[in-house]
C-alpha cells in the first residue's frame, strides 16, 4: 500500500461516514442542534465538506466545487461563496437548514470525485511540497491532506454524536 492510498482510504471513510450519518434523516433532524450554542449535523456535514473542497481546490489549483458545481446555488446558504463556516458563530450555525441528507452527500459525493482525481496521480515524493510557507515549518502537501482528514473525522464524529442524541 502506497501512502496515496492511505489517504485515498481515508476519504473514502470519510463519505462513509457521512452518508451514515444523514442517512434517513429529514431535513429538521440535521438541522437540530442539541443546545443553543451546538452545531448541527447539517453544519458540521456542510463544514467538512466545505473545508474538503476549498483545500484541495488550493492544492490542485482548482475551483472549488461549491461554485464549479453549483452547490452553493443548490443549497441556497447565505454566505459568501469562499465561506467554509470557519469561526461560525451559533447565528450562522443555525442558518444551516431546509437542506436534505441527498444534498449533502451529493455535495460531498461531488468533493469527494474531485479529491480522488487530484490524489491518484501523486506520488509519495509530490506529498513533500511545500505548500504552504506561512507556517514554521511550512506545510507540506502530505501535512495539509492528513489535517483536512483529521478536521473532517473530528467533525464527522461530532455529526454521529448528534445522530446519536436524536434516538
Amino acid at each position: 500500500m502506497t501512502p496515496v492510498d492511505l489517504l485515498l482510504d481515508a476519504f473514502a471513510r470519510i463519505r462513509s461516514g457521512v452518508e451514515d450519518a444523514v442517512s434517513g434523516l429529514s431535513p429538521e433532524q440535521l438541522a437540530h442542534r442539541p443546545a443553543e450554542d451546538a452545531n448541527s449535523i447539517g453544519w458540521l456535514v456542510w463544514h467538512l465538506t466545505r473545508i474538503q473542497d476549498d483545500h484541495i481546490a488550493d492544492v490542485a489549483g482548482v475551483e472549488q466545487v461549491w461554485t464549479a458545481g453549483g452547490w452553493k446555488e443548490r443549497l441556497g446558504l447565505p454566505f459568501p461563496a469562499r465561506d467554509t463556516g470557519y469561526g461560525h458563530r451559533p447565528e450562522q450555525v443555525a442558518q444551516v437548514q431546509g437542506i436534505g441528507a441527498d444534498q449533502l452527500v451529493g455535495y460531498l459525493g461531488a468533493v469527494h470525485q474531485q479529491t480522488v482525481r487530484y490524489l491518484e496521480p501523486l506520488t509519495a515524493e509530490d506529498l513533500d511540497r511545500v505548500v504552504d510557507e506561512r507556517w514554521d515549518p511550512p506545510v507540506t502537501l502530505g501535512v495539509r491532506l492528513v489535517s483536512v482528514i483529521n478536521d473532517d473525522a473530528q467533525h464527522l464524529g461530532q455529526a454521529a454524536y448528534v445522530r446519536g442524541l436524536l434516538a
